[in-house]
């Protein structure tokens, strides 16, 4: 099946990869023509701006899949796209556009008579060679179409991939996803804070996961991942304490106050990650001089 790649970071570059392994050919356009040429040493057709993408689709419908940030420079990418395909095309984005966005690009494109199909993509960096995990909302019949392609994309062809509901859907089903992937990372790094705090046992962080990956009611990918990180590094001397998040979390707990949803450990996992940003948190010092005002609690001063 023949398809065009607008975005090539590390993710579309690799997805583009996987495609051409499959068989699939594939046009690309990104703003950094360096990215562009190394996809077309891997195989892939270069086209220096949107209307050369779309000019060398052969097949009918045009399909264009794009991989770029959230927000503003997908929006903008769908308005460029809309403005150079033609009725019956389709739009894929396979980043993560919060879902009420994909809505509205949805019916943008319909407009148009552009078919749109939001693909909530999970895999990251390991999805090259493992497959990616497909969450895909639209119209079905526009899906089974593009059936072909997210076959390769997935882990399996018969797995890893499915389609979950109408526009706004497989984003919707990311969202959450990312939602629970907070929690996971943070009870994961909790209990093993607190090994690492019993000094009296000596504990090897390293050797404990290397046990719980074989048997144990916690394992998982994500901890495959601890696994890894602490064997290369079992200190994270050289790590900041500094989470970031990209947005995923707190749309997952803003959906779930509006659905009156309770998601304690959801939410708790996001706050945590915006604390760790705090160096001189003011909360912390006030409660503390509070203590100090009504009790006479001593205070640390720096």
């Amino acid at each position: 099946m023949e398809l065009a790649m607008v975005g090539l970071g590390k993710m579309g570059a690799n997805m583009v990869t996987r495609l051409l392994r499959g068989g699939h050919s594939v046009v690309v356009n990104d703003q950094n023509p360096d990215a562009i040429h190394r996809a077309e040493q891997g195989g892939a057709v270069g086209a220096a701006d949107k209307r050369a993408l779309v000019e060398q689709l052969h097949g009918t419908p045009h399909v264009v899949w794009i991989m770029v940030p959230a927000g503003a420079p997908t929006e903008s990418t769908i308005t460029d796209l809309g403005s150079v395909l033609s009725a019956g095309d389709i739009v894929i984005d396979g980043g993560n556009s919060y879902y009420k966005d994909s809505i509205r690009y949805a019916q943008m494109l319909k407009d148009k008579g552009i078919e749109f199909v939001d693909v909530g993509t999970s895999g990251g960096i390991w999805g090259l060679e493992e497959g990616y995990s497909l969450m895909i909302g639209g119209e079905k019949a526009v899906v089974e179409h593009l059936a072909p392609i997210f076959q390769t994309l997935a882990p399996a062809s018969d797995r890893g991939w499915g389609y979950v509901g109408p526009h706004g859907a497989g984003h919707f089903v990311k969202m959450i996803h990312n939602g629970i992937e907070y929690g996971l990372m943070q009870a994961y790094a909790e209990g093993l804070a607190i090994l690492d705090a019993k000094k009296e046992f000596n504990l090897n962080l390293a050797d404990i996961t290397h046990i719980w990956q074989h048997g144990s009611v916690v394992r998982s990918w994500l901890l495959d991942l601890t696994v890894r990180a602490l064997d290369e590094d079992r200190t994270l001397e050289d790590i900041a304490p500094y989470v970031l998040d990209s947005g995923e979390g707190r749309w997952t707990v803003a959906e779930a106050l509006d659905l009156n949803v309770a998601a304690p450990i959801i939410t708790l996992s996001l706050e945590q990650r915006i604390r760790s940003r705090d160096q001189s948190p003011f909360a912390d010092k006030l409660v503390a001089e509070l203590r100090n005002q009504f009790g006479g609690h001593g205070v640390k001063h720096t």
